[in-house]
């Protein structure tokens, strides 16, 4: 089984370097000033990368400072059993917080029923300092990009108040851009929710935990380049013997060559691109378009279609983490 390579690494701190800005700091000192009007932190987070996602950045500045409740979002993705995986590793490492496992895409979705009234319970019998004699509450929705934020805040306004979505909502990192006003989720008690941009911190010391943002969507895929976040899920894929994608992707059998696997399927795919050969004369000719094929492959991924998968294995007590 080969190891994630040299190269994949070194491009990945590149593009992480260059991707990242005063951004983070400027929407930490956002929130950090939003505090005061602030009830309750809910950090939303992907529950495929429970751990090795998680802003380190907020812990230290945000948490500990109001009651906070993890949303472990796009619970869909993973299998259910590993919930209590989960629990049992965010406790091991320290993690006293609440936490929720939700699927936001509908109001109808796990969990989302139960993130109000797990937050009345946070925030009921607490001292509100300035906010004492307040009738609504205030919370503060934050997370790293494209865990589902905003997704989280038009599931309950719409579950609540039976509105529209108030906060836009894709499949891109980084699409809330700025602190947002208050949003109206909830009549009783009366609940406002203020979004956030997704923070991601400005160093991944560990670059496992690098591309699994990455292949989670939680950077935007250019910044990374998409042959190389899926030359990390085949890696993954057959180090934990997971080998779904050789039928999905009408394979003949399981490869650890990202450029022949993406070639085979681009031309199953029928994907190719053409260009002007000058060494025949600037002859038009074609050739397999393998970007196209590892967007096809990132894109199965990610909703479910390769399987239900925790990516943090490392993380997971010992009879989780290993191969099929």
């Amino acid at each position: 089984m080969r190891v994630l390579s040299i190269k994949a690494k070194s491009t990945f701190f590149v593009c992480f370097h260059h991707s990242c800005n005063n951004t983070v700091t400027l929407s930490l000192k956002q929130m950090q000033q939003q505090l005061k009007n602030v009830d309750c932190i809910v950090e939303v987070h992907d529950a495929r990368i429970p751990m090795s996602g998680r802003n380190e950045l907020f812990r230290s500045t945000l948490l500990g400072v109001r009651p906070h409740l993890l949303v472990l979002n796009k619970c869909d993705l993973i299998e259910k059993d590993m919930q209590p995986v989960i629990l049992k590793a965010l406790t091991d490492n320290g993690v006293t917080s609440d936490v929720l496992f939700t699927d936001c895409r509908t109001p109808q979705g796990s969990g989302v029923v139960d993130v109000v009234p797990a937050i009345i319970n946070k925030v009921t019998d607490i001292y509100r300092y300035n906010r004492e004699s307040e009738k609504s509450f205030n919370l503060l929705v934050i997370g790293v990009p494209n865990v589902g934020k905003s997704s989280l805040i038009n599931v309950l306004r719409n579950y609540h108040t039976k509105k529209k979505k108030a906060t836009r909502v894709g499949a891109v990192a980084g699409i809330t851009r700025s602190l947002l006003t208050k949003i109206h989720v909830c009549y009783d008690p009366p609940m406002y929710l203020l979004d956030s941009p997704g923070i991601l911190e400005p160093q991944v010391r560990n670059i496992e935990a690098g591309f699994r943002l990455a292949l989670c969507a939680s950077m935007q895929d250019h910044l990374v380049g998409v042959i190389n976040i899926a030359d990390y899920l085949l890696y993954w894929l057959n180090k934990h013997g997971h080998f779904s994608y050789v039928e999905k992707m009408g394979l003949p059998g399981p490869s650890d060559d990202i450029i022949e696997l993406l070639t085979l399927s681009a031309l199953k795919l029928q994907k190719f691109i053409k260009y002007k050969d000058m060494s025949k004369g600037g002859l038009v000719v074609q050739r397999p378009n393998i970007e196209a094929a590892a967007v096809k492959m990132l894109k199965m991924f990610r909703q479910g279609e390769l399987g239900l998968f925790v990516l943090d294995t490392d993380f997971l007590p010992s009879a989780h983490n290993k191969p099929l």
